[in-house]
């Protein structure tokens, strides 16, 4: 390290032990230790040039640099005041004495003052400029960073949208190839198990290459709508219904597909009358029902109820069967996909239909809920509300 380093690294240190100290006594000190500068310098030149008096110059000087290290005008205009005292007590004659009766030294007084005054004033108002530039600097700077970081996030959302846009497009568009050669396969199957020729065995597997085809084929269904209600590309179509009446044709539709399994209808007292799309309100009945009849192990004990609670009708699919995981009622209770670790027959199309029923539910307005019965059981549970909503 050379000498000059050296010196910049002490004089560092010494700026960060002075801004250590409080302002006041900081700005005090500076204060006296330019005006002992001043009196120090003033007291060498008289000595040297004899009665001419450069003092009031030495004076003017040091109020300048003290009204650069200070805060404000105060002790800028304090130093001038003292300083011109001093220069007509110690550097003006009679030396030692304070003397105005002089011709000229009220006048040299008052110059000193006021031209102190003004210098002080003029260098507090660049200094506090200084100061001011600095604090836009580093506004702007700050709003620079925001600004770029804002355009990032927008970017980065906008690319977000456009891979979800895409991936809805692709979705329907196979979704669409797929549904053409179930609904083919479905219906060959079913003139084939329609034929007296086939063997008992082949009849059952028959009929399990049906369920597996129907299966799919809801499942591209829920895959459709879950797209189309959640890019809004199909918006609601509300008109008055009786929720009695579209009850009664889901639990027909899921009959038709599940001949063998029992469900009980229990209907209110009131007719409950709203505004509702009868065919998503209905798909999401169908879709609570077949869940209870493909995931619960419970065929003979699925009820489904409707009663009015406070200003919503309410829909509920009970059942006595394994119930629901932990984290499956609250990926349901929060909106989020099923855990990957329930993936296979056991679980196979529930997330995606359970995802259509909230998306179609918080569509109109209402809440859908979740849950195991403390008797053995899953619960679901969806209201609409009885009067028309603005959440279309």
């Amino acid at each position: 390290m050379n000498f000059s380093q050296r010196v910049d690294r002490a004089l560092q240190r010494m700026e960060e032990l002075y801004r250590r100290v409080p302002a006041i006594p900081r700005d005090l000190a500076a204060t006296a230790f330019f005006l002992f500068a001043a009196y120090g310098a003033s007291r060498i030149l008289i000595d040297h040039t004899g009665g001419e008096n450069n003092s009031a110059l030495v004076f003017v000087l040091a109020v300048v640099l003290i009204s650069l290290v200070t805060h404000g005008y105060l002790y800028g205009i304090a130093a001038s005041i003292i300083g011109a005292f001093c220069i007509n007590y110690f550097f003006m004659y009679p030396y030692a004495a304070f003397n105005l009766t002089i011709s000229g030294y009220p006048v040299t007084m008052m110059s000193m003052v006021a031209v102190s005054c003004v210098v002080c004033t003029l260098t507090a108002r660049v200094k506090q400029q200084a100061i001011e530039a600095v604090r836009r600097e580093r506004a702007t700077k700050e709003l620079y960073a925001m600004n770029e970081k804002l355009n990032a996030e927008k970017a980065a959302i906008q690319m977000q949208s456009e891979r979800e846009a895409m991936r809805s497009d692709i979705l329907r568009a196979v979704s669409h190839d797929l549904r053409t050669p179930l609904t083919a396969i479905s219906g060959a199957v079913s003139v084939l198990m329609s034929s007296s020729d086939v063997s008992e065995k082949n009849l059952a597997m028959l009929n399990d290459i049906k369920q597996d085809a129907d299966s799919l084929t809801v499942m591209i269904e829920n895959l459709l709508s879950i797209t189309r209600v959640q890019d809004g590309s199909v918006p609601l179509h509300k008109q008055p219904e009786m929720l009695e009446e579209v009850a009664g044709d889901a639990l027909m539709a899921t009959r038709r597909h599940f001949p063998n399994c029992r469900i009980q209808l229990e209907l209110p007292e009131d007719i409950l009358y709203l505004p509702m799309d009868p065919f998503l309100v209905k798909q999401v009945i169908v879709n609570l029902l077949e869940n209870a009849v493909r995931h619960s192990g419970d065929l003979e004990h699925i009820r489904l109820n409707l009663f009015r609670q406070d200003d919503f009708a309410v829909v509920e699919v009970r059942d006595q069967g394994r119930g629901l995981p932990p984290d499956v009622c609250q990926a349901v209770q929060t909106g989020q996909p099923l855990p990957h670790s329930l993936s296979g027959d056991s679980t196979r199309g529930m997330g995606i239909g359970l995802s259509v029923c909230q998306r179609i539910i918080k569509a109109h307005g209402g809440f859908f809920a979740a849950g195991n019965d403390p008797k053995g059981g899953a619960v679901f549970r969806f209201g609409l509300p009885m009067e028309e909503t603005d959440n279309e």
